[in-house]
């Protein structure tokens, strides 16, 4: 069974997840070579090889676990947390440790294996993106969960381990501290200035147009101020929203817009980096707040995190946003054939 371990001293929480990798023989060095070849269990027909589903879309009706989908949802083959048993939380001297209770879930995004989900329709995606908010709020039911995070690794680089394309949900017992961090920064801004600190940005960002990428009736797509990484691009929405799962129905078809936009605009000039997509939303258990604004952040793996990053925790960034985002928006993007 995994287990969480917290370290005294930052407060940041680890899991130890028993299931995955024990020994230094289970470990692989990192290779280059693509991902694919041999047999894919998220293709169409293999329903049978994976866990059985937890969510699928099908236009046409169909059993579970059978072909005829366009989005499926299963749970993870290596979970790196538990979905049985109660949350126990323990002390070991001084150390505070809890039981690896959570949610582990592979959203298979295609039934085709060579589709990525910048090849995808809008309506496709627009799916992806549905999927995504339909098992958020399953999950929050769970009292026992108190954050979702949704996220995907597209490419060797990024950590994808298959080729067929697909995010990953997990849903943890504690807030992450990097998401308490940005929820409690958000909040010293609106107890002092009475705004959303995402609301501000946005509205300046547009005002200026110097890190804007596109835009459409509901969400912005712009280059941050400081970014980490070289080309990491978030899309926020334009109206107030703390949580993901909570946005308006209508908004969905433009996200899945500003979506598709960047995937292609940024295959283009990027030529096809492999990228880590992460959905930033508020904590589940928590009321709709004034103060935090979910987002999509964006980060192709252009550079690689060496000493002097995990050492200070500074990036160093060679690509000025304000470049970045001309460089994009300037992009005289060719969409590839729309696939479902």
């Amino acid at each position: 069974m995994p287990e969480l371990r917290k370290d005294p001293i930052t407060g940041r929480w680890v899991i130890i997840s028993t299931e995955r990798a024990r020994r230094p023989t289970d470990f692989s060095h990192e290779s280059t070579a693509p991902l694919g070849g041999g047999f894919c269990p998220f293709c169409y027909g293999n329903e049978s090889k994976t866990p059985p589903e937890i969510l699928a879309y099908r236009a046409n009706g169909g059993g579970p676990n059978t072909p005829g989908w366009s989005v499926r949802v299963v749970p993870n083959k290596f979970p790196a947390l538990g979905i049985e048993g109660p949350l126990l939380r323990q002390g070991d001297g001084i150390f505070d440790k809890m039981s690896g209770i959570g949610a582990h879930e592979v959203i298979i995004e295609t039934p085709e294996h060579h589709t990525t989900l910048a090849m995808q329709s809008e309506k496709g995606i627009e799916d992806v993106l549905w999927a995504f908010r339909d098992r958020m709020l399953d999950l929050k039911k769970d009292s026992r969960f108190r954050y979702v995070l949704v996220f995907k690794n597209h490419g060797v680089a990024a950590g994808a381990s298959l080729e067929h394309s697909h995010s990953q949900l997990i849903a943890l017992p504690i807030v992450p501290k990097e998401i308490r961090e940005q929820v409690d920064g958000a909040k010293q801004h609106f107890d002092y200035k009475e705004r959303c600190i995402y609301c501000d940005v946005v509205r300046q960002e547009l005002d200026s147009g110097v890190r804007v990428v596109a835009e459409n009736s509901d969400f912005v797509t712009l280059s941050p101020y400081a970014p980490r990484f070289p080309f990491e691009t978030w899309i926020v929405p334009k109206q107030h929203e703390s949580r993901f799962e909570d946005s308006p129905t209508h908004a969905f078809e433009n996200l899945a817009r500003a979506l598709k936009l960047l995937l292609t605009t940024t295959d283009q000039v990027l030529e096809k980096p492999a990228f880590n997509l992460v959905l930033q939303s508020a904590p589940l258990q928590e009321p709709s707040n004034a103060y935090y604004h979910w987002h999509i952040e964006y980060m192709p793996r252009l550079t690689k995190v060496a000493g002097f990053e995990w050492g200070s925790g500074f990036y160093i960034n060679p690509t000025p946003p304000e470049e970045a985002a001309q460089y994009l928006r300037e992009a005289e993007v060719e969409a590839p054939v729309a696939v479902g």
